[in-house]
């Protein structure tokens, strides 16, 4: 049951990172490698912040805006610059790294007697492992009202409309380059507070740890849209939510089965690669249906 619970909680802290990935994955429509930078960042600023003597929840939106920092030199690289995103993303996460070192002075540090915010004095009734299940709820459900308010407003429906068709939101008078920056902003924010979260479950902060975190977030947006087919916005923010927990779950599997926490990067990719892979199974086995059918290939 323990196990169970710890994969809920996990689900619904690593949700916070997939809702980030997905704004610019799916809305901005590019892939932003700024992710694997701006996770151990947020989680650095956090438990630096923590070991400095501040506040945990103080520390946590710390997080929160470190992440949207990275969000915003890599929009800037982006629009201003002309780099390719793919490679202002790789720039930025590559700089972050030696700044990540300098933070925390060390390659990981704890929080080994220090206050979290998981373990904060209201959460001391709960049972065993239910502390990151209510904090990761409280934090996914203010993360899903702010993103379904903003879409929903007119800036939202520009930055939506920019992802869509670049230059028809250009030729209705949008500029496209803050939309992406403030995009990249936004999204990056949402990584560095899930880095900021996970690092006060895990109990410590590394460098090394947004190694990976692209497939993980990418999984659980997959996942979502695999398991719950054409939703709307918002349901689509929820659904990337249960996709986190499911590919949680999935994990969870796999451990029980023998396998080695060293392999969950190789299941992470290919569990992606199937659940990537599954519209061209099911377009191949409704053709089989088809054939049967007697109806020939178009």
């Amino acid at each position: 049951m323990s196990l169970i619970v710890s994969a809920i909680g996990q689900g619904f802290l690593w949700g916070i990172l997939a809702l980030g990935l997905f704004l610019t994955f799916r809305i901005l429509d590019f892939p932003d490698m700024t992710v694997e930078g701006t996770f151990p960042f947020g989680a650095a600023v956090c438990v630096a912040a923590i070991t400095h003597g501040l506040n945990p929840l103080t520390a946590t939106l710390l997080s929160l805006g470190a992440g949207m920092l990275t969000g915003l030199i890599t929009g800037l690289l982006y629009t201003k610059g002309k780099i390719p995103i793919l490679l202002a993303g790789i720039l930025v996460m590559t700089g972050v790294y030696s700044i990540n070192l300098r933070i925390l002075g060390k390659a990981t540090l704890g929080l080994l007697n220090k206050q979290t915010i998981l373990s904060a004095p209201f959460l001391a009734n709960l049972p065993e492992g239910f502390a990151s299940v209510f904090i990761g709820l409280i934090f996914v459900a203010i993360a899903i009202t702010l993103l379904g308010l903003f879409l929903y407003t007119d800036l939202g429906q520009a930055f939506i409309a920019t992802g869509d068709n670049e230059k028809m939101a250009r030729s209705l008078g949008i500029n496209t380059d803050r939309m992406k920056i403030l995009g990249l902003m936004v999204a990056n924010g949402l990584i560095g507070l899930a880095g900021g979260l996970i690092a006060q479950n895990n109990g410590y902060a590394d460098v090394n740890m947004g190694t990976g975190t692209i497939v993980i977030g990418l999984a659980a947006i997959i996942i979502g849209e695999v398991a719950y087919g054409e939703l709307t916005l918002i349901a689509r923010l929820v659904a990337v939510i249960l996709g986190s927990i499911l590919y949680r779950f999935v994990l969870l599997i796999v451990l029980q089965l023998g396998f080695s926490t060293n392999d969950f990067r190789l299941i992470s990719a290919l569990v992606l690669a199937l659940c990537l892979m599954l519209p061209l199974f099911q377009k191949k086995f409704n053709f089989g249906r088809l054939l049967k059918k007697g109806v020939s290939r178009p």
